[in-house]
């Protein structure tokens, strides 16, 4: 019997021994397969400068990455490392610019800003016996408040000798990329060469014998969850730098990212394992997606339901690969070659992805095609109608004009849209069209299309610092002024009104708001009792409004930046909409409008968002012909009340 069990084993060890070692570098083979089914898919996507985009969008989750590695490796989860990212980045830039404080000194404020909040999270964790994910939850709500009460809402201005990190060396090695390799290396001695790092895999593995084995556990604790908050911190400054500005909402949802960075690089949730160059390989597979899906002009809802797919199979996987006893030893602990053959792997790895490189650009070589009617379209979100509409224009221009148009979705994240313009930038197209999220933020990923030489439309938003070859736009503020004319007008020059805003931070938000404030001051009788966001959402509209509502009963006016929150603000009020409390919303999209006509809202500013996509289309295109086009394309906006909207075409 003892013969029979050793032949069984002997012959089938060929075939465990190759189910092993995909098991073991799963996360590697699934970044070799999509490298190889990119490069089969697109002939942009091998090129040195899109390779570099993938690096530079993976550095800001990669360092967020490196961080939530040594929390889950102890067993433990970090929600909150994108807004203390986020609350990092707004401390250095309010210091060094608002204060006056010198640049080094901010650098150091923001970097204990984020170790600060990564202690508080310990200190609730180890002392306080809250759970990780209540406790990091907590967190992540508060240094999102901290960081849109220090900035007020607006974006701020980033130090220049700071921003300098967004930049490249020697015209060509992104900052972002070095800055990435340094944090994985840093993270990869801390897992393998220091006491801290043994005890995290300590910890994760059974956190009770640790604790017996004389291990402090919760100072190791403190220590554990500092690290993260101090990578999220560089994460932070590393995201501002790119985008020249520390923008309140930034990296909304990094955390998400970094989690499924690590647990698809081979970690498991249930602690005690977990590396640096997995959870960098993570990280690269979450860029890879969205960049190829981008080339592939791929919707972005069916990129969140791919990327979504992605993490649950990573998870299955580690259940696989648990069940099959092949978990991966703890960094420093393995046998001794055992890094002989990780290094092996790497470098198999590193020949076979050379080949594919190869390859593949042999089979794209000389696909020519001409980019010029290739036109790449970037809206700041399409959870709005007044967007869609605006995608829908143009959609139809470039079908009548037989322009190749790719769309993407930046679902209101500066730093997403400028990973897309930047594979707009590196696919060759013959021109731009970009909808900011924030002038501000847009530019820097703008200068880089001025220098390849591909001009760039701006539509219904400019880009600031940057070149555009045209502007086509309905004038916010003048909006805003319209907007505060027909309430006073409406309200006969006297009453008390309430302000629905937009996202915070955003340049539309910024424009209508202030437009419609200089509007009001030629009716001192109006007057302004609330002002509070509702994001630009027709819910959040409603429960914003259904509060203010309590506090203030006696309204006769609502304004609101957009018109789904004007919408969310009539659904509140009721019986009260129309009759005793006049509502204005902002844009003219298709319910609004209908809300106008049955007289549930008193009017719209209303903007002709299918006229906006159809001219920047038109307008892209002649400039990618070299045609003359007019620097500012400004399409009328006006007040559409009951009296005028049948005759209103949008």
């Amino acid at each position: 019997m003892a013969t029979d069990t050793l032949k069984s084993t002997t012959g089938a060890s060929g075939a465990s021994a190759v189910r092993r070692l995909l098991l073991d570098n799963g996360a590697l083979t699934a970044l070799i397969a999509l490298v190889i089914a990119m490069s089969a898919l697109s002939g942009d996507f091998l090129t040195t400068d899109n390779l570099l985009n993938i690096g530079v969008q993976a550095a800001v989750t990669a360092i967020l990455a490196f961080g939530v590695t040594f929390v889950i490796v102890s067993a433990g989860i970090d929600l909150s490392v994108g807004s203390v990212a986020a609350l990092s980045a707004t401390v250095l830039a309010w210091m060094a610019t608002s204060e006056g404080v010198p640049v080094w000194i901010a650098v150091i404020l923001a970097v204990a800003t984020g170790i600060a909040c990564g202690l508080v999270n310990g200190v609730l964790i180890s002392y306080g016996k809250l759970p990780p994910f209540i406790a990091t939850l907590a967190m992540l709500s508060v240094g999102r408040g901290l960081s849109l009460v220090i900035s007020q809402g607006s974006p701020i201005a980033f130090p220049d000798s700071v921003s300098h990190l967004g930049d490249t060396l020697g015209g060509w090695l992104p900052v972002p990329v070095l800055v990435m390799v340094v944090m994985g290396l840093i993270t990869a001695l801390i897992l393998g060469r220091t006491y801290i790092g043994r005890s995290m895999y300590a910890i994760g593995g059974n956190e009770e014998a640790a604790r017996l084995s004389g291990l402090r556990v919760k100072k190791q604790k403190l220590a554990i969850y500092a690290l993260s908050g101090l990578f999220a911190a560089a994460a932070g400054i590393v995201l501002a730098s790119r985008l020249s500005s520390a923008q309140p909402q930034a990296a909304q949802g990094y955390e998400l990212d970094a989690i499924a960075a690590v647990v698809i690089g081979g970690a498991s949730l249930a602690g005690g394992t977990g590396k640096a160059s997995g959870t960098l390989i993570g990280a690269l597979i979450l860029a890879v997606l969205r960049n190829g899906l981008n080339l592939l002009s791929v919707s972005a809802f069916w990129q969140q339901v791919v990327i979504g797919v992605v993490i649950a199979l990573a998870v299955l996987l580690d259940t696989l690969r648990r069940k099959a006893g092949t978990t991966p030893v703890a960094a420093g602990t393995g046998a001794p070659g055992g890094r002989g053959k990780q290094a092996a792997t790497y470098i198999i790895a590193a020949v076979v992805a050379a080949a594919v490189v190869g390859a593949m650009s042999f089979l794209h070589n000389g696909s020519s095609s001409s980019a010029t009617k290739k036109v790449g379209l970037s809206l700041s979100t399409l959870n709005n109608p007044f967007f869609v509409q605006i995608k829908s224009g143009a959609q139809q221009e470039a079908k009548r004009l037989g322009v190749d148009l790719t769309v993407t979705d930046a679902q209101n994240d500066a730093s997403q849209q400028a990973n897309q313009l930047q594979n707009f930038t590196s696919s060759g197209l013959g021109s731009i069209i970009v909808n900011p999220v924030d002038s501000d933020a847009a530019g820097p990923a703008v200068r880089s299309a001025n220098k390849a030489g591909i001009p760039v439309v701006g539509v219904d938003r400019g880009v600031n610092k940057a070149d555009t070859a045209a502007l086509v736009a309905s004038d916010n503020i003048a909006g805003g002024k319209l907007g505060a004319k027909a309430m006073a007008e409406k309200l006969g020059g006297k009453g008390k009104i309430v302000i629905l805003q937009g996202l915070a931070g955003t340049s539309a938000s910024r424009e209508r708001g202030a437009g419609f404030a200089e509007g009001l001051k030629a009716y001192p009788g109006i007057q302004v009792v609330a002002r509070q966001p509702a994001d630009f959402d027709r819910t959040k509209g409603l429960d914003v409004m259904t509060n203010l509502l309590q506090a203030h009963p006696d309204i006769q006016g609502v304004f609101a930046e957009n018109d789904e929150m004007a919408l969310g603000a009539v659904k509140a009020l009721g019986s009260k909409a129309g009759t005793s409390v006049s509502v204005i919303g902002f844009d003219g999209e298709p319910d609004g409008l209908k809300a106008v006509k049955d007289g549930t809202m008193y009017a719209s500013v209303a903007q002709q968002p299918k006229e906006l996509g159809r001219i920047a289309v038109e307008n892209a295109l002649n400039a990618a012909e070299g045609k003359k086009v007019e620097k500012t394309v400004m399409v009328p906006v006006k007040v559409v009340t009951k009296e005028n909207v049948a005759g209103f075409g949008g």
